[in-house]
């Protein structure tokens, strides 16, 4: 019978499969972070439980750290420290790899994740962050849980859950300039609503993700979660071998016999998926937020909806309620509407290439004094090899902040925000009310436009700066 890729997948881990009820799945690795880990930890040595196998067990340091040079134990969140001292004590007690503050493995765990080979096609990796489906670029099935789930993958080995519908989303040609994977997925969600990929796992696939560069993908994958998918997942290909080659955790012998095992990891050609959407990469223009959600999207030079255009009477609700939070009115334009802030970071566009893309937007041009500009790099390995090529200097000539790595300003719960109705341009992947601050305005962008938009004082086209 045929499959697809994550049915595929699913079916290899599946456990136990009864009528009419979830399936019991088995989960290859299990990430932990010290906002939600430490109190999993916790819960368990209170029990009196163990773990199934420590040894795939891996956590780290990134919600609450602060990324501040020279940092410690100490936040800026009200007890703070204890989340990181309990995640350190715990993991030690529990024999739990902890990729700790000043480990030079330290990053965003969806960062690390990959970037140390603990990952890998055809896996199931869970953690109880919603944005683990990142890792579906490797080819691997990332499972966001809640903790009470974290603990159960912690004690097992394994997961409770029914298999979601399945839902094929094809990009086909070639983008325009400027245009990121950010803006792909701004675009899908914008037309096909927050709430169009509910209840499915979705496979990106087409010309354009073949085309594109691995760490665009994992920007795909990632914001799966704001189309309310289950998942995102990507077919590997031998771009995805060649980057996990040599990894500290990828296997270590017998290579080709197991990338040729990988390669195998594919929908098939006659493979039913329950939907389909397809997208024409030449439709896609740079994109930014506007209101309270990713689905309060336009293109930059696009104007924000009439509300005369709105029919349904909640939705109309919900525009205004948002517009009146935004500061923004009905049919207005965002270019060139000021900005306080300009925020590059997170586990959506804090990559060496994110990096390296606003770089190029940054070199020999200076940030508006009249805008806080701070770049978080996602991980130590992407700092390292940023400031190898000089990128951090570029940044820090412009007048951006060069942080340690972290989650940082992407929400507040590390203690650390944005001030009431500042005006935030930033990678991150969401902007409800009070993400990064009480009263603060988040507009979502690619880290070009963030970085041009900083250079200018206000939402700019990339493009435009560019070509001056």
């Amino acid at each position: 019978m045929s499959s697809t890729l994550f049915e595929k997948i699913w079916k290899s881990h599946c456990v136990f499969q009864g009528e009419s009820q979830p399936n019991l799945i088995y989960t290859d690795r299990v990430f932990l972070h010290e906002r939600t880990g430490s109190f999993a930890l916790k819960s368990l040595k209170e029990r009196g439980l163990n773990l199934k196998n420590p040894k795939h067990v891996f956590a780290t340091m990134d919600h609450i750290v602060d990324t501040f040079p020279g940092r410690g134990d100490e936040t800026l969140m009200p007890g703070g420290k204890q989340f990181i001292t309990t995640m350190r004590d715990l993991a030690k007690e529990f024999n739990v790899t902890l990729f700790d503050i000043n480990d030079p493995r330290h990053g965003i765990s969806h960062l690390i994740s990959a970037e140390q080979g603990i990952t890998l096609p055809g896996s199931i990796v869970t953690c109880p962050d919603s944005h683990t489906c990142t890792l579906g670029a490797l080819g691997a099935i990332g499972w966001g849980v809640g903790s009470s789930d974290c603990e159960h993958a912690l004690v097992t080995s394994t997961l409770i859950g029914k298999k979601p519908r399945q839902m094929k989303v094809s990009f086909l040609g070639k983008l325009n300039d400027g245009v990121n994977p950010k803006d792909m997925m701004l675009h899908l969600i914008e037309k096909y609503s927050v709430s169009g990929g509910s209840g499915y796992a979705i496979e990106f696939s087409g010309d354009t993700i073949e085309n594109m560069p691995l760490e665009n993908r994992f920007t795909l994958c990632n914001m799966a979660v704001e189309f309310s998918a289950f998942t995102g997942i990507i077919a590997p290909d031998q771009k995805v071998f060649d980057y996990l080659k040599d990894r500290p955790y990828s296997p270590k012998e017998s290579w080709s016999e197991i990338t040729y095992h990988w390669a195998s990891l594919a929908s098939d050609d006659d493979a039913i998926f329950d939907k389909y959407i397809e997208i024409n990469a030449s439709d896609i223009q740079p994109s930014v937020s506007w209101g309270l959600s990713p689905e309060h999207s336009i293109p930059i030079n696009g104007n924000i909806p009439e509300l005369s255009d709105i029919k349904n009477p909640e939705k109309k609700e919900e525009i205004e309620s948002s517009l009146g939070y935004m500061g923004l009115k009905t049919g207005q334009s965002l270019m060139n509407l000021p900005i306080d802030v300009a925020f590059i970071g997170s586990c959506t566009n804090a990559r060496l290439d994110d990096l390296r893309a606003a770089a190029k937007i940054l070199e020999n041009n200076k940030v508006s004094p009249d805008v806080l500009a701070i770049c978080t790099p996602g991980s130590a390995d992407v700092k390292r090899n940023a400031e190898r090529e000089g990128i951090d200097q570029i940044f820090k000539d412009a007048g951006f902040e060069w942080r340690e790595p972290g989650c940082s300003l992407c929400f507040y719960a590390g203690g650390e925000g944005f001030l009431p109705q500042q005006r935030v341009i930033t990678s991150t992947n969401r902007n409800f009310r009070g993400r990064q601050g009480q009263g603060v305005r988040s507009h979502l962008a690619s880290p070009e436009t963030v970085a041009a938009s900083a250079v200018a004082g206000k939402i700019v086209s990339s493009i435009k700066v560019i070509k001056q």
